[in-house]
């Protein structure tokens, strides 16, 4: 809520804003590009290399860049921290802005800043919000106490407001595209920082390091991301390849860079709902993105001529990339509240929802055999997974993965492959060491699915 609102605060003051999550997370950086105005980019150091990281930061940051975290300021997979929101900052030599929950609490805060701030002190810090105060009694005590006992501003103090809250359920928020007045909500949000926050020592005062200062990282003799990739996906005629891409209330996880990476290699990407529209022509691939086609079961299975459609489609070869939500809408139906929705139909299995997660957080892969979308066989490539769903298959599928780390399908596999299609609980981050973009365009060129072969140069 804080970063969202400090970043539409500094849209509104004409100051160009640039936003970054740090992680796997798609549905923060959906708020974060409503508040923006701008495309938000993740920063992910489990799946993307420090000079990955630096790359794609310095590419993007302008303005007032805001990146925010996920859980503590230290947490991490790693027990070094190497992982953690301290260490992207260190990295990038950005001040940190600690946001502190105060309810429960008065002194103690003042000891809770102390050890976040002296954990690590290579970590530079701009000052601390706090937040969710109940009283103007319980602001007072606390802001006495970090006054007296910490070395650190005090940048604003938010009370507890029920109207700001967002709603939650079961993989997070709820999507920005899903609220029901987003804008405005993100206003409301920005007129609390505005009322209660020094936005001058945090927008001016504490401005992070111009790009070119960076000394942490080296931003500019690192291997460039498109020179380290396979280069034969880009496109050297006129008319560029026509990729689908899945784009609505159901199917949007999607990272940013990894769809501007397609448009690096000029891929055309055709945009279209699953719930409302038709299949578009002439298609030489097709991405079906994560989302909650659970949601929206029965439009989705309503719109019979699109799933029949891309079943057909998928039967004459089209290469296709499914990830969770699009793996749920391959299957032959969507079992909820015993109602069958039928789906597209391809992956011969009814998918099942459950109260908990069955598979959440980061995953370790390896390719299990050769087929479509190949990588190298033996090696491991990072992924993640937050799916409440399971799939009853009518016979074990042919799977591509093996799941070190995770669960996927059963937690031994994951990844269907279904003729030239690819449909997995994994999600992928395009990287040097997964670069699951050159296994998509190259699997299009083996499988000659290009509609004017002749002219394309994958």
């Amino acid at each position: 809520m804080v970063a969202m609102g400090l970043a539409r605060c500094a849209y509104r003051l004409g100051h160009d804003v640039q936003t970054f999550k740090k992680g796997p997370d798609y549905i923060d950086p959906m708020w974060l590009k409503a508040a923006s105005h701008q495309p938000c980019f993740n920063l992910d150091p489990y799946i993307q290399q420090p000079e990955e990281l630096g790359r794609l930061f310095a590419q993007h940051a302008s303005g007032v860049t805001v990146v925010e975290g996920t859980m503590g300021l230290h947490d991490g997979l790693a027990v070094d921290g190497s992982d953690s929101n301290a260490a992207i900052a260190h990295t990038l030599g950005l001040p940190v802005v600690l946001v502190v929950d105060c309810r429960g609490m008065h002194r103690t805060i003042a000891a809770l800043v102390n050890g976040l701030t002296q954990f690590d002190n290579s970590i530079e810090f701009s000052g601390v919000i706090l937040n969710r105060l109940r009283s103007l009694r319980h602001s007072q005590k606390i802001e006495s106490a970090v006054n007296r006992y910490c070395d650190i501003p005090i940048l604003g103090a938010i009370a507890e407001n029920e109207a700001l809250m967002l709603r939650e359920q079961e993989l997070g928020l709820i999507p920005a595209a899903e609220h029901a007045a987003t804008d405005e909500y993100i206003d409301s949000v920005a007129d609390e920082l505005s009322a209660s926050c020094n936005l001058d020592s945090l927008l001016q005062e504490n401005m992070p390091k111009p790009v070119a200062e960076l000394d942490s990282v080296n931003l500019s003799t690192g291997k460039k991301l498109s020179s380290a990739i396979n280069t034969k996906g880009v496109n050297s005629s006129p008319k560029p390849l026509q990729i689908g891409v899945a784009k609505d209330e159901a199917f949007h996880f999607y990272y940013e860079d990894d769809l501007q990476e397609l448009k690096n290699r000029g891929v055309s990407l055709v945009e279209f709902s699953p719930i409302k529209d038709r299949l578009p022509a002439n298609l030489d691939g097709l991405l079906l993105g994560g989302g909650f086609p659970e949601r929206f079961a029965q439009p989705l299975s309503d719109n019979v001529r699109c799933r029949e459609a891309i079943a057909n489609e998928i039967k004459n070869g089209l290469v296709v990339r499914a990830e969770c939500g699009g793996l749920i809408y391959l299957c032959r139906s969507l079992a909820l509240d015993n109602v069958l929705w039928p789906m597209v139909g391809v992956v011969d299995g009814v998918a099942k929802l459950h109260r908990k997660p069955l598979g959440r957080g980061y995953m370790k892969l390896q390719h299990a055999h050769r087929g479509p979308f190949e990588g190298t066989q033996n090696d491991s490539m990072a992924a993640h997974e937050f799916h409440h769903a399971s799939i009853d298959f009518a016979k074990p599928p042919e799977c591509r993965f093996r799941v070190l780390r995770g669960h996927g399908l059963d937690g031994k596999t994951d990844g269907v492959v279904v003729y030239n299609s690819l449909a997995s609980f994994a999600h992928m981050r395009h990287s040097e060491a997964t670069p699951w973009i050159d296994w998509f365009l190259e699997s299009i060129r083996n499988n000659g699915q290009t509609h004017e072969q002749a002219a394309y140069h994958v």
